[in-house]
């Protein structure tokens, strides 16, 4: 019987926060399949996620907010069986479509385990950490989605296009990831685990997340201009508006009280904002490129 700890620790809901990889990933592949998108979609959000998600949470056993859970419930020893059942499952589930898909599923689950398992324990390691994160979370697992979404290889990796959107959906990423750690620096500095956003302290991590933020929009909008796609370029800046106003209108609190500020409830305002926009759009560019809208007559 899982317990209801364990179910809260997996944190099956917060996948939807990685859900614009996946469906960037989605919009360009070219041999688009009912079957490996289902099979793909559950690996990914309902079984690889949560299950780094619960095995993470067993080795921290945070006493505070953590994403997704404003308050988490003591870990009980069932959390570690049931994060290495999930992470069985979605290796399973990726060997339906083949197995280059359940090998990268694998190496992402070893990747995330030596996150916060005390033996290696990435994540008191601040640049090695965000570098890390913001790499698997985005370009490998956007690399990942494809091969399974398109039934390839590893050798899509080196394929420039994979590579490009690849490094695009890593600096979103990368921009965000300091973001998620500005609330918990006093459980972070008990542990000992010195993150990014404890380095830089809270200012300096917005004042960089800034610069990552206007470099990825830079980088979105030569992405979309060289495909010739100037329409796709506008809906891009109206997605990534209230995410931009959202956040500068954070930092102008973080300037004035940053103690005060930096919490639980601004950060998970701030994914929340940042999933629902960026999840519309590429919903929106999916069916742009699959040209489903023009059939409707759009």
């Amino acid at each position: 019987m899982i317990s209801s700890s364990t179910l809260k620790h997996l944190r099956i809901p917060f996948s939807l926060f990685l859900m614009p990889v996946f469906l960037f990933a989605l919009a360009l592949t070219p041999n688009l399949n009912e079957s490996r998108l289902l099979w793909v979609f559950l690996a990914l959000h309902l079984f690889l996620y949560p299950s780094s998600n619960g095995y993470n949470s067993y080795f921290d056993k945070d006493e505070e907010s953590i994403g997704g859970l404003k308050n988490p419930p003591k870990v009980t020893k069932d959390l570690y069986w049931v994060s290495l059942v999930f992470f069985g499952i979605a290796i399973g589930l990726g060997a339906l479509i083949n197995l280059n898909f359940a090998s990268m599923i694998f190496c992402y689950g070893l990747i995330s385990m030596a996150y916060s398992h005390p033996a290696i324990r990435i994540k008191k390691y601040p640049w090695l950490s965000w570098l890390i994160a913001g790499f698997f979370q985005g370009y490998f697992t956007f690399a990942m989605a494809y091969v399974g979404l398109s039934d390839l290889g590893w050798d899509v990796f080196t394929k420039t296009h994979i590579l490009i959107p690849g490094l695009l959906t890593s600096l979103m990423l990368w921009g965000n990831y300091p973001l998620t750690q500005v609330y918990q620096h006093r459980e972070d500095s008990r542990r000992g685990d010195r993150t990014l956003s404890l380095v830089l302290g809270i200012k300096g991590t917005f004042a960089f997340s800034s610069f990552l933020f206007a470099l990825t929009g830079a980088a979105f909008a030569w992405y979309f201009l060289d495909r010739n796609q100037i329409d796709v370029l506008w809906i891009y800046a109206s997605a990534m508006a209230p995410i931009i106003v959202f956040f500068f209108v954070w930092f102008s609190f973080i300037r004035s009280n940053p103690e005060k500020y930096a919490n639980y409830r601004w950060a998970m305002g701030m994914n929340a904002i940042s999933a629902l926009a960026l999840n519309a759009f590429f919903i929106y560019y999916f069916l742009e490129n699959t040209q489903i809208l023009q059939v409707f007559g759009y």
